[in-house]
């Protein structure tokens, strides 16, 4: 039989936020449904309607704009740990791209109304008008232990109409649903068209510096930005783009972004990234594009239990020892050996390390490749709502770019480490 929880919303509750709210805001009875039976009856948050996805949980204490607006969370249903979510309303400044892409949204405790100046509107409004569905009054504390014990796991938020099914109807709805494992998700997120992203336009006075090509497999708004305003012309291309492509902007460097799904179905961005590297392109990745860097060079990818998803996971930069505060946003890993350097499975490439590590769990978090100029990180290094500890890895891109048009060095790594034949990696459950 499911299990079923709740936090008794009441009927008193539910009237008092819906006399806040715009007619098509009233909470209705609304159930949050895991696939392995448990189950979460609240209010609906948003539209009301029927929401399937992968259920994971972020920690961040702020910035649910930037969440829900980042493409990475694409057909996931996020749970947000901060109980208190919607008391700055939205704005047209803090989303990180075209429209909310998160597919389900579970909250605690629903602001009833924003407060703040840059607010413009409700975040329930927000989620009414994008249609996307979501569930409140529920326990998160009790949601994210149980994702934590016993994994992320295929979902459903059902509200309105779609909640008066039997609890046997909504757990076989769920269990029908797609996993995240072999779902190919960044062409669905990305742009059609390309765009430039020009550094006259974000502060930066004279010509630009350099030009890179920039792949967007869910790219994040900022990420373009921070290059620019560091005197970086992007070329934003969708996740389609060719060697030609690329090739035709005539860039100095080349970039892959963030986004969604399963890595090991990534096989023409991994296709073409290869190519990029045969060319001795320079290159950075951030998140899919580290999975991506990881694959292109023979390692393999695999899924985490829980992954990493806030604003506050601490990781190690090997080649300066300093730890660092960061913004993450990723179910899968690569699987690399962690200690010194090694020979990449695609021998062409030379010698590669793990040039930063979760110091939670140990988890790849960065490659750097010491015979080629190539190195990427599993984390974010633009984060619009913080921490900004590693925007430093935008200038080491730069300083890569200087080095290999100068031909003054062809990677990143000071002290080269010797190479190992070990092929272990210590990482989060990899059983």
């Amino acid at each position: 039989m499911p299990i079923v929880e709740s936090n008794n919303v009441t009927e008193t509750e539910v009237t008092a936020n819906a006399g806040t709210a715009p007619e098509a805001q009233i909470s209705t009875p609304a159930v949050l449904v895991l696939e392995d039976g448990r189950m979460f009856r609240g209010s609906s948050y948003g539209a009301t309607g029927t929401a399937l996805g992968e259920a994971v949980f972020a920690t961040g204490m702020t910035g649910y704009q930037e969440t829900i607006t980042d493409p990475s969370y694409a057909r996931q249903l996020v749970v947000q740990t901060a109980p208190h979510i919607g008391n700055t309303g939205v704005n047209g400044e803090d989303a990180e791209s075209r429209r909310i892409w998160v597919a389900g949204y579970i909250v605690r405790d629903a602001a009833r109304r924003p407060s703040n100046w840059r607010s413009e509107r409700p975040l329930d409004e927000e989620l009414v008008k994008q249609g996307i569905v979501g569930i409140q009054g529920v326990d998160t504390r009790a949601i994210t232990r149980h994702l934590r014990e016993h994994k992320t796991m295929r979902a459903g938020i059902f509200s309105g109409e779609s909640a008066q099914a039997s609890d046997k109807e909504l757990l076989d709805a769920v269990l029908a649903s797609a996993p995240m494992e072999g779902s190919r998700l960044a062409e669905e997120v990305s742009v059609e068209e390309s765009y430039i992203v020009e550094p006259k336009d974000w502060g930066w006075d004279g010509e630009p510096r350099f030009s890179i090509a920039a792949i967007d497999l869910g790219i994040k708004r900022m990420t373009p930005i921070r290059f620019a305003e560091r005197g970086v012309r992007v070329h934003v291309l969708p996740a389609t783009a060719t060697l030609a492509d690329v090739k035709a902007v005539n860039p100095d460097g080349f970039f892959m972004s963030n986004g969604p799904g399963d890595p090991a179905t990534a096989d023409n961005q991994v296709q073409l990234l290869r190519s990029v590297l045969d060319e001795k392109l320079p290159y950075f990745g951030i998140c899919f594009g580290n999975q991506i860097l990881g694959r292109a060079l023979g390692f393999g990818t695999y899924k985490l239990r829980y992954g990493h998803r806030g604003i506050n996971q601490p990781v190690m930069d090997r080649r300066t020892g300093k730890v660092e505060i960061t913004s993450q946003n990723h179910g899968f890993a690569v699987d690399a050996p962690l200690d010194g350097a090694t020979q990449a499975p695609e021998e062409r490439y030379g010698r590669v390390e793990v040039s930063h590590v979760s110091l939670n769990d140990d988890v790849v978090e960065g490659l750097s490749c010491l015979d080629i100029p190539a190195f990427s990180v599993q984390y974010h290094p633009e984060a619009a709502s913080g921490p900004h500890d590693a925007a430093y890895l935008f200038d080491r891109f730069i300083e890569l770019m200087e080095g290999t048009r100068d031909g003054r060095t062809a990677n990143l790594s000071e002290k080269p480490a010797d190479v190992q034949t070990t092929t272990d990696s210590k990482t989060e459950d990899k059983k």
